[in-house]
């Protein structure tokens, strides 16, 4: 076999777990952005404001262990059923 055969897999299993961890972070963030402005409906705040406030060292880090936690249960269950 090519080598370029055995890689296709791999690289295609890679690009779909970045795809979905990458889209669970954005609903992560997404989440954090419509609470910042439903928690506190004061005037003047700003998009600006509201991303400054959303986006921390923390938060990413909540990010992306809760992304990579369910890309593992989605892609267990994906296996399993």
């Amino acid at each position: 076999m090519p080598p370029h055969q055995i890689t296709k897999p791999r690289r295609h299993i890679l690009g779909r777990a970045a795809i979905e961890i990458s889209f669970i972070i954005f609903l992560f963030y997404a989440n954090l952005l419509m609470g910042e402005f439903t928690r506190s409906n004061g005037r003047g705040k700003t998009l600006a404001f509201a991303l400054h406030d959303i986006f921390t060292v923390n938060n990413l880090y909540i990010a992306c262990f809760a992304a990579l936690i369910g890309y593992f249960v989605f892609e267990f269950l994906r296996r399993k059923l």
